[in-house]
This record gives C-alpha cells, sequence and structure tokens, in this order.
C-alpha cells in the first residue's frame, strides 16, 4: 500500500501543479506608454464637411478635408489636404493646405503650399501664397513670419511676413522685398 499511496500522492501533485501552473506563471503584458496612448487620435474622418457656428450662431467657418484627426487630450485637431472658408456676413477667404492644424482656442494653423484667396469681389489683394500661415478664426485675424506672395488683379508683392485683418481688409507686408505692376 505505501507505493500505491506514493503513486496517488505523486498524481495528485501533478494535477494539482498543472491546475495551478497559469497562476504562478504570468504572461508578459505589453505596457502601452502613456504618451503612445495620448498620441493616439480620439476620433478619425475622412472626407470631412463640417460647418461651424459662433456664439451668436451665425456661421464662422466651413472646412472640407480629406483627413482629420481629432486629439481630444492634446485640445487640437489635424487636418490632410484641407479647405477653410473663413465667413463674416458672407463668404470672405478660402484657405487651402496640404496640413492644418485647429486648436481648441480657434487658433488655425496652415502648413506647406498655403493658398488664402479672397472671396470678396474686386479687393485689391486677390489671393496670399505662403508656406505657413496662423489664423485666429474669432479675431478674424491672419499671420505670417515666411515669404509671402500677395496677388491682386495688376500685382504681384512679394515679402517676408504678413499680418492682415480680414473684417478690416487691411494686409501689412511686414518686409517688402519686390513688387511688380501688370500693365493693362
Amino acid at each position: 500500500m505505501n507505493n500505491a499511496r506514493l503513486l496517488i500522492s505523486i498524481i495528485f501533485l501533478a494535477i494539482m501543479a498543472w491546475l495551478w501552473a497559469p497562476y504562478f506563471i504570468k504572461e508578459e503584458q505589453p505596457v502601452v506608454d502613456a504618451q503612445e496612448d495620448i498620441a493616439m487620435p480620439d476620433y478619425i474622418a475622412n472626407g470631412l464637411r463640417q460647418r461651424n457656428y459662433n456664439d451668436k450662431g451665425t456661421l464662422s467657418h466651413s472646412v472640407y478635408a480629406e483627413r482629420m484627426e481629432m486629439f481630444d487630450e492634446l485640445g487640437f485637431t489635424h487636418f490632410t489636404k484641407p479647405e477653410f472658408t473663413l465667413y463674416n456676413n458672407g463668404e470672405r477667404w478660402r484657405l487651402t493646405a496640404d496640413e492644418a492644424t485647429l486648436y481648441n482656442n480657434n487658433i488655425l494653423i496652415l502648413e506647406n503650399n498655403v493658398i488664402a484667396t479672397n472671396l470678396v469681389v474686386g479687393a485689391m489683394i486677390e489671393q496670399v501664397k505662403a508656406t505657413a500661415i496662423e489664423i485666429d478664426i474669432d479675431a478674424q485675424k491672419m499671420e505670417s513670419e515666411q515669404a509671402v506672395e500677395l496677388r491682386g488683379p495688376d500685382l504681384v508683392i512679394i515679402g517676408q511676413g504678413l499680418k492682415a485683418d480680414i473684417n478690416a481688409e487691411i494686409v501689412e507686408l511686414i518686409k517688402h522685398t519686390r513688387t511688380v505692376y501688370y500693365d493693362q
């Protein structure tokens, strides 16, 4: 009987070890870095079309983008191939770029191949081209520290840096480089 008890004890211990092994052997769980988790967009949209209204309920701006990624915790939204239209009693400016970032405080930064087209008929400045432009949507102000090109019906103005008040229709070139007038 001693051999039988020994054999049963060994089998019992083997079964217990097999049943309890998963609790003692911890599988290595992939560690998700908090920074990586924050860097993941909360929301992604392809072919986005959106209209935004200000506090008074009037149309502030509209946007179309090939792709939009919203990072809510970081406080910004990134757009690929965006087209923004700014309004103030009608369409004022249409802005396109390769990419843009809109922050929660309504500051919009457009980058790479930025073209701002004035939609007001008869305006002296019809188009602004730059590498990057920053726009305060609420204040309707546009700024750039990059090289800019201003185009009008009969002229091209090239310079460095720009400040513009969209409501007052004032455009200030920080450093003028060259102006070319075309004969009519």
